[in-house]
């Protein structure tokens, strides 16, 4: 089950976020192997939570480890839910001072901008195979952002992108990948 899960993820990584463009900074670090991949066994919000420490203090000791996808395929199915816990996994890394030192993205199949329709096909700029927390360093956005002209436009552009290629063919990118085993 876990090697499955990280293939789907990989494919997903590649095949939308990285073949799409929408993470340009994604592309380097993927080619490097310096993505760690942890699928957590978790069912609570408790356990979600331990798990994304874990992960942090990782990152902490492993400085080849570029960035940490952490994978929820037994919990945060529930969108709403997710959003609550993602609020919570903010408050947490402040608490344990990490509030300079990673950032969290977040990403589920289900997700939805605040204000758009759930069939929206710019929600599939964050929508993966599973519900997901990145672990980014701050650093390496900064480095990243510092060479990047008009960084600020990459929303916009994604969002642009998936609504020209429209929800039939998001849908499919997002299906292949789950198809994967």
């Amino acid at each position: 089950m876990v090697a499955k899960v990280i293939k789907q993820t990989q494919y997903w990584l590649e095949h939308v976020v990285i073949a799409l463009n929408f993470c340009p900074f994604a592309q380097p670090v993927f080619v490097q192997n310096k993505i760690h991949y942890q699928v957590s066994a978790a069912q609570s919000l408790e356990a979600c939570l331990q798990d994304l420490i874990l992960e942090a203090e990782r990152l902490d000791r492993h400085n080849d480890i570029a960035t940490t996808l952490l994978i929820f395929p037994h919990a945060l199915q529930d969108f709403d839910d997710f959003l609550s816990a993602l609020e919570i996994a903010n408050d947490l890394m402040d608490a344990q001072g990490y509030t300079s030192t990673y950032q969290l993205a977040s990403f589920h199949p289900e997700y939805c901008f605040a204000d758009s329709d759930a069939a929206d096909p710019a929600n599939y700029t964050n929508r993966s195979p599973y519900p997901m927390l990145h672990l980014i360093r701050e650093q390496s956005i900064a480095d990243a952002l510092s060479h990047y002209k008009q960084a600020e436009q990459i929303p916009d552009n994604n969002v642009q992108l998936a609504r020209a290629m429209g929800l039939e063919k998001m849908q499919s990118l997002l299906a292949e990948a789950k198809r994967q085993s």
